[in-house]
C-alpha cells in the first residue's frame, strides 16, 4: 500500500460493507460514492470473476461428483450456488442425490419442483435444460 492509500484509508475508512455516509450517500470500500459514481465495467466484472470462483471452490468441497461433471453442467451448478447460496443449495437434498446418480432427468425435475423455480422463472428453465442435457440453453 503507497503513502497516498493509506492516507485516504485513514480519512475516509475501509468498509468492506455498503453503508451511508455523513450526507446520506450509498457508500462502499474507501469512500466510493455508489449513488453518484457507481461501479466501473471492469470492477463490476472483476467481482462477478470472483464471485464464480467463490462457488466453484464450494461446490469441489461440498461434493465429490462435482469435477466428473461436464463444463455445462459444472456451470448450471455454478449458476444455481450463485443465486441460491451454498447453504440453501444444500437444502435440494434429492436434487443434488440424484446429481451424484447422474440421473440428470430426475435431479432437474427435483429443482423445478421448487419454490427458487418459481421465483426465477425462466432462470430455472435454463439451468435445468443445462443439466438435463448437458447443454447450454
Amino acid at each position: 500500500m503507497n503513502r497516498l492509500q493509506r492516507l485516504l484509508i485513514k480519512h475516509e475508512g475501509f468498509k468492506l460493507e455498503p453503508y451511508r455516509d455523513s450526507l446520506g450517500n450509498l457508500t462502499v470500500g474507501v469512500g466510493r460514492n455508489l449513488d453518484s459514481v457507481g461501479l466501473y465495467r471492469e470492477e463490476v466484472l472483476y467481482m462477478l470473476d470472483n464471485d464464480i470462483a467463490r462457488c466453484d471452490r464450494e461446490l469441489r468441497h461440498n461434493f465429490k461428483w462435482y469435477l466428473g461433471l461436464s463444463d455445462v453442467r459444472q456451470d448450471a451448478m455454478i449458476n444455481l450456488c450463485f443465486n441460491l447460496g451454498i447453504t440453501r443449495l444444500l437444502g435440494f437434498k434429492k436434487a443434488l442425490a440424484a446429481m451424484a446418480r447422474d440421473d440428470f432427468d430426475e435431479a432437474a425435475d427435483e429443482f423445478l419442483d421448487s419454490r427458487w423455480a418459481t421465483q426465477v422463472g425462466d432462470r430455472a428453465t435454463d439451468v435445468t435444460n443445462m443439466i438435463r442435457t448437458g447443454r447450454y440453453a
